[in-house]
């Protein structure tokens, strides 16, 4: 059944028993939506706590939600293990690395059943942590040069994959600044996918940045 989007979870709290904080949750649950219902969307290497609390929110958004979102799993496994468990040879996963020399294109749909994301959620600026999986040997590519939020670019290689639109025909919008009002926006250093025209944020996401963006003024 389609493909599986695999998402390593790299951050760095992962360390912590604390659940997932609020912002992974926003881009976490929009990558189902961006899956679609033919594929399926894995997160890997996650805590104990953390496994637990997106299980029980991906068992209750698919009960209300409509056949428009993607299967989600969470696992505490690693991306190796991961793998063996379900006999997928490394050979058939494709890690989606800025540092890749071939692009992603639609004929990549034959050549890989699993594509695999390091979820860092746009470090900015980069610390290439995707090296840490790309020491395991993975065949690689790349979704161009300006960096994308792990959800989008999870979109893009959808798009690619699966709808067979070439990368460069994808509309984006690189570094939007979301506005709340005439004096109080915020600038975004990553590309998005435009849609009609304006960033293709998680729903719920614009909200949260407006009362992050409020905290900031408590003094």
């Amino acid at each position: 059944m389609g493909f599986k989007y695999v998402i390593e979870h790299m951050e760095e709290d992962e360390n912590t028993p604390q659940s997932l904080p609020e912002w992974v949750i926003l881009e976490y649950q929009h990558m189902r939506s961006l899956a679609g219902p033919f594929s399926s969307v894995h997160f890997t290497h996650l805590s104990q706590t953390s496994t637990a609390s997106l299980t029980s929110l991906f068992s209750s958004s698919t009960s209300s939600a409509s056949s428009t979102l993607a299967f989600a799993y969470a696992h505490t496994d690693p991306i190796l293990p991961f793998l063996s468990s379900l006999s997928i040879s490394l050979e058939r996963v494709c890690l989606l690395d800025p540092k890749a020399m071939k692009e992603i294109s639609p004929a990549d749909a034959s050549e890989f059943d699993c594509f695999l994301f390091g979820g860092i959620l746009g470090d900015d600026p980069p610390r290439d942590r995707t090296s840490e999986l790309r020491i395991l040997g993975f065949p690689s590519r790349h979704l161009g040069p300006v960096q994308m939020t792990t959800d989008t670019a999870l979109g893009v290689t959808k798009k690619v994959v699966e709808d067979g639109i070439r990368l460069s025909a994808i509309p984006y919008i690189d570094f939007p600044t979301i506005r709340f009002s005439a004096k109080e926006s915020v600038e975004m250093p990553f590309r998005y996918i435009s849609q009609d025209g304006l960033p293709l944020l998680p729903p719920g996401m614009k909200d949260l940045l407006r009362r992050d963006l409020d905290r900031g003024f408590d003094f």
